[in-house]
């Protein structure tokens, strides 16, 4: 990992997008969570998020169905990417994108919050940004093998 920047994980819902970023110690801690219902106003805060951090890369949850096939779920974050990538083209912003098979990340975040005795309301507060946690460690953890 580049020690200048952090990496940072998306996982892309259809009203709110988890945000976590890498610590050091390549462990991953939950960022913010971007309203996602305004396509564009959530591209433009994403970008921001990753010029801040100095992002070497971002990892996006790839919601494959449970067989591993694509379907409207990666059709639908494919088409917020594109908002994404023409945000970051626009900037100037040349950061690396990755796809992460995020199958269950949301319901072991689910499991982990009710573990912690988390309301529902908070629940629902932070499940996306754990759900981002869990595919950016995935990433971090994998990365370390290679």
């Amino acid at each position: 990992m580049t020690m200048e920047g952090r990496f940072l994980a998306l996982d892309v819902g259809t009203r709110r997008i988890g945000v976590a970023a890498s610590a050091p110690g390549g462990m991953a801690m939950p960022l913010e969570t971007v309203d996602a219902r305004d396509r564009g106003k959530a591209a433009r805060r994403l970008v921001d998020l990753m010029m801040e951090h100095k992002s070497p890369a971002v990892v996006v949850g790839w919601p494959l169905d449970m067989q591993g096939r694509e379907g409207r779920a990666v059709e639908r974050v494919e088409k917020f990417m594109s908002f994404v990538r023409k945000e970051m083209a626009r900037r100037g912003v040349e950061i690396e994108i990755h796809q992460w098979d995020e199958r269950l990340t949301t319901t072991a975040a689910d499991r982990m919050l009710i573990e912690a005795d988390l309301s529902r309301s908070r629940r629902k507060e932070a499940i996306d940004q754990v759900a981002a946690c869990h595919i950016l460690q995935g990433f971090l953890e994998f990365r370390e093998r290679l």
